[in-house]
């Protein structure tokens, strides 16, 4: 064998383990959503135990994306639902082609002012990478997308049953018309 061949061979094997040691997820003991806790945009504590019993829709945001608009059907959604137990849970990222650049000021401009969102809305957060809030760790882990786990652009979308389970991944392209469709075929089915 030449030495060529070792130091290919070599290089392989030391980048599959780099592979499989980077896309493991520790979620450790989290079995529910509840087992999590962000910051509103107002820098208040939010505990997605106190949601026990409902189903919830998180969704990574942006100000300035293509898919902003979905800001007003997430919250007709929302409206539609909250009396049967949804609750939308938004969260700003900046990790996509920098659409979320600004401040709270910004988000809140774009979010309260003109969509007129009453949905909760958490801090600017990062979904993917090192810094990757551990709840959108989890539900990557539990609901991996195509090709592999990594939320792909702003407006993903995952919704978690009333006992605190993701059950469905939504891609950004998939509008909330979608969604409510789901909700009455599968959730709420009479």
């Amino acid at each position: 064998m030449t030495r060529p061949f070792f130091i290919s061979l070599i290089l392989t094997l030391s980048g599959i383990i780099f592979l499989f040691s980077s896309t493991k997820n520790d979620t450790g003991a989290h079995q529910s959503i509840y087992d999590f806790n962000a910051t509103t945009l107002d820098g208040a504590p939010f505990h997605f135990a106190d949601l026990k019993g409902k189903t919830i829709l998180v969704v990574n945001t942006a100000s300035n994306c293509g898919f902003t608009p979905q800001f007003e059907s997430l919250e007709a959604l929302y409206r539609k639902y909250a009396d049967r137990g949804l609750v939308i849970v938004g969260f700003p990222c900046n990790q996509f082609g920098g659409q979320e650049p600004g401040g709270k000021e910004e988000t809140e401009k774009i979010c309260f002012a003109k969509y007129d969102v009453t949905f909760p809305m958490m801090e600017k957060t990062d979904v993917n990478g090192r810094n990757a809030h551990p709840l959108f760790v989890f539900l990557k882990d539990r609901l991996p997308g195509f090709p592999g786990k990594k939320i792909k652009w702003n407006f993903t979308k995952f919704l978690i049953n009333a006992e605190g389970k993701p059950i469905k991944r939504f891609a950004p392209w998939d509008k909330p018309e979608k969604i409510d469709h789901y909700l009455e075929n599968h959730i709420w089915k009479k």
